[in-house]
């Protein structure tokens, strides 16, 4: 596996299934759920956050990471408040901040040598058996994909 392109390659599918939708759209509740497109994004940014906070306590050494600890503590409650936190923010400024912070995960995977990402437990929290690849293939990447699903289906509704 190679995590520099299962980052990419999740990030363009959600590009490819936002291309051209009307921000008139992402309020739309129910799209999974009860989020909105707008809230899903806000909800991938905040995955992304926690990643850079992962990222950088590898290439660092573990630091106070609140935003990983909240995560860790209770994943329905992280995503709860995360996507509460982003409420006033409109469809532009929560993509930008999306792209803005998968940027940032790009650039920091690339410090991370081949070795080091295929370390079994290098995420104690996550699973012993599994490696920081596995983290982001099924955390990240197939995460990804879901909610680019839901959405598509939500676009396919819209033209009906």
């Amino acid at each position: 596996m190679n995590a520099d392109d299962v980052l990419k390659y999740g990030h363009y599918t959600v590009l490819r299934t936002l291309e051209g939708l009307d921000h008139a759209h992402w309020d739309t509740p129910d799209v999974c759920g009860v989020w909105s497109v707008r809230e899903i994004i806000a909800h991938l940014a905040s995955f992304e956050h926690m990643l850079v906070v992962v990222l950088n306590s590898l290439l660092d050494g573990p630091a106070s990471a609140p935003l990983l600890d909240s995560y860790k503590a209770d994943p329905g409650r992280f995503n709860d408040v995360e996507v509460a936190r982003r409420a006033d923010a409109g469809p532009q400024a929560v993509l930008d901040e999306y792209c803005d912070v998968q940027s940032q995960t790009m650039a920091l995977i690339a410090h991370i040598d081949l070795d080091r990402r295929r370390e079994a437990g290098i995420l104690p929290w996550y699973g012993a058996e599994y490696d920081l690849e596995d983290f982001l293939a099924y955390t990240f990447y197939g995460h990804k994909r879901e909610h680019s699903a839901q959405i598509a289906v939500f676009r396919d509704l819209l033209k009906k």
